[in-house]
């Protein structure tokens, strides 16, 4: 079973100006297009041609042996969530149970704001900083690389924020803490992070 580059849930141009058309021809265009490209060749003829995409990460994570296939795949995994942690006309603050829980756990959305920004900014490198449901709570962690919350026991993940150089350079330059400022204001899908909790649940 040969995995399809899934489309954007929007048009190339519909995150602009904040996120342009030229970085999610870059980003999604050719950068998620590779590791889809490079999951299919790594899975064919394999135990894994007819797993699902979330098998194939949990199966390879923490497998040295395993890591060309983990990284594709869970780049793969990561990169369509994040696209679907943002959308047109986003941002601000949350509304709906996300809203209670980050009022209940973090004490306010301007302190949520403030860590979310910091795990991000404080990933060294490559990375994604998260928003996650831990033991009924909600948490944010950072990962490096291609790693996610989705191998975690008992961890879902609700929403995502790239901080890959590739996801805002053009846009940003070296400037990540503009690129998350804006991710926030302007662009992070409150509705999306709704429905992973409500799934959750």
């Amino acid at each position: 079973m040969a995995f399809d580059l899934p489309e954007l849930p929007y048009g190339r141009d519909g995150l602009a100006p904040h996120i342009s058309e030229d970085t999610l021809n870059f980003h999604h265009g050719k950068h998620h297009n590779a590791y889809v490209t490079n999951l299919n060749k790594l899975i064919e003829g394999t135990a894994h041609a007819t797993a699902s995409l979330e098998e194939i990460v949990k199966a390879s994570a923490g497998d040295a042996t395993q890591a060309g296939l983990f990284n594709n795949a869970a780049q793969v995994w990561n990169h369509t969530f994040y696209w679907h942690s943002m959308k047109p006309g986003g941002g601000g603050k949350p509304t709906g149970k996300i809203a209670e829980l980050i009022d209940r756990d973090f004490g306010s959305y301007d302190v949520f704001a403030t860590q979310f920004k910091a795990a991000g900014g404080g990933q060294f490198g490559s990375g994604w900083a998260w928003l996650v449901l831990k033991d009924g709570k909600l948490s944010i962690t950072k990962t490096p690389n291609a790693e996610t919350p989705l191998t975690e026991e008992g961890v879902t993940p609700l929403l995502t924020m790239d901080v890959w150089e590739h996801a805002y350079y053009l846009d940003y330059q070296n400037s990540r803490p503009n690129y998350m400022a804006s991710f926030l204001d302007n662009l992070v899908n409150w509705d999306f992070a709704n429905q992973n909790l409500a799934d959750a649940s």
